[in-house]
């Protein structure tokens, strides 16, 4: 299997836009509206001023909410396994957990620990429908972006690893590319990778044409009206 890549300067590019952009930009290569890869509902962020969230998916399930009915070495192995799938893979890689028990999540799997070990093991971040918790002592460097906060550690164990999961409604199979923000996730299809950089010019240059004029002080109905059109002919 070939190995994932992204060429650097699109992955620094992209750590610096928000996801409605790269949303938007997403349409400006297939060259209609309707992209749909992103998650659904407000989630929560750990970080909200940090550099958005890019890299290829490590995917895994787990549970917490009722203890596992699987002997205690079987889940401690499993976890073992779930680390060293989580250090597997092409950088830049991001963790991307289903907890299994949404909407009814408990397991804050996301604290202190993970998000060091993580963080250790050379991932950029988390997105995941469960819970995150500690939320004053996760470390920098690593945010998380998650379906809640809460207290509890529950029961928690993986119960897949590197299997397709659902996190808000956003479908992710291993190796796939996310971008995320405090804003939720979305899958970069690959065959927009190669257009999206000039295609996020595209987007911000567009929105200029609006947003220059209507942040001037002088701005009223009369300008909006001579400069909208041009907004609509250019934009997707």
């Amino acid at each position: 299997m070939a190995k994932n890549v992204i060429q650097q300067n699109l992955y620094d590019l992209l750590r610096q836009v928000d996801t409605p952009t790269v949303c938007n930009a997403i349409e400006v290569v297939q060259g209609k509206r309707g992209f749909n890869r992103f998650t659904r509902g407000t989630m929560q962020h750990s970080k909200p001023g940090a550099p958005a969230i890019v890299g290829f998916a490590r995917t895994a399930k787990i549970s917490g909410l009722a203890p596992p009915t699987e002997p205690d070495d079987i889940i401690r192995d499993r976890r073992m396994k779930y680390y060293r799938s989580m250090a597997s893979g092409s950088a830049p890689t991001v963790a991307v957990i289903e907890d299994v028990d949404f909407p009814h999540s408990i397991a804050g799997w996301w604290g202190e620990v993970n998000v060091a070990v993580h963080k250790g093991l050379g991932l950029m971040g988390a997105v995941t429908n469960g819970v995150m918790r500690d939320l004053d002592a996760l470390d920098d460097g690593f945010p998380v972006l998650a379906g809640s906060i809460g207290i509890s550690h529950g029961f928690v164990h993986v119960v897949k690893i590197g299997t397709p999961v659902n996190v808000m409604g956003l479908e992710v199979t291993q190796g796939a590319l996310i971008h995320a923000d405090r804003h939720g996730a979305l899958v970069i299809p690959p065959e927009v990778i190669m257009g999206l950089a000039k295609a996020i010019e595209t987007v911000m240059s567009n929105e200029a044409i609006i947003l220059g004029p209507a942040r001037d002080s002088e701005f009223d109905i009369e300008k909006l009206e001579k400069i909208w059109a041009e907004f609509e002919a250019r934009r997707t």
